[in-house]
């Protein structure tokens, strides 16, 4: 083992035959984007729905969408990828779709956090001067909380793409599938290179997700 894993199998670095491992490396990289990207997306209207400053006076809607996100946040991404692969069938889409329902929940209870820590100083001195619910939104709670929300989906970006170089395991692409193979057939050279190249992914994701999440703030 500790023979094969010393020297990497450099030919499946890249083959051009879409199954090599810069390939897979860059499918995991999208499947991991497009989830946060849903995720992101459909967390902000569970989140104006959990929050409950919002809600002052309707505190059961508020409760309702905080439960939503708690079971949604409940089950890792590999339970929703066993699922996805079920409905949709084996492949990247139900990658994408695993990783983007369960940030859906991580990223909403998030974003309610946030929102409901805000200063409410900012909303009373825009409601002095006559703003009504939807411009207090808009023009007060979204700039202000607009920075936050996208270093906490930067951060979740970084997370999805481990989730992803794992849901291969499940048969919802990436690059899990060629490396599980690889460990059952014990084919050490290929297990180190792909090894390799996921280190060096993740290292270089997080250095310029670390800038961009740097820079918001």
């Amino acid at each position: 083992v500790l023979k094969g894993l010393s020297h990497p199998d450099w030919t499946f670095v890249y083959d051009g035959s879409g199954e090599d491992l810069i390939s897979l490396l860059i499918l995991t990289i999208g499947i991991a984007f497009l989830g946060t990207f849903i995720g992101t997306l459909f967390a902000i209207p569970f989140t104006l729905l959990s929050a409950s400053n919002l809600w002052k006076k309707g505190p059961m809607v508020a409760k309702i969408g905080k439960i939503i996100c708690n079971v949604l946040r409940a089950f890792p991404v590999l339970v929703f990828a066993i699922i996805f692969v079920k409905v949709v069938g084996p492949g990247p889409f139900a990658g994408v779709m695993a990783i983007g329902v369960h940030h859906i929940g991580m990223l909403g209870k998030l974003y309610t956090e946030e929102l409901e820590a805000m200063d409410e100083k900012l909303i009373e001195e825009a409601e002095a001067v006559g703003a009504n619910f939807w411009q207090t939104l808009f023009f007060v709670r979204v700039p202000s909380l607009m920075p936050i929300y996208s270093s906490l989906s930067l951060n979740h970006f970084e997370i999805a793409v481990r989730s992803a170089a794992t849901l291969g395991l499940v048969g919802a692409g990436g690059i899990g599938a060629p490396l599980i193979f690889a460990i059952q057939t014990r084919n050490w050279s290929k297990v180190s290179i792909i090894l390799l190249g996921v280190v060096l992914m993740v290292f270089i994701l997080d250095y310029i997700t670390g800038i961009l999440r740097k820079k918001l703030r």
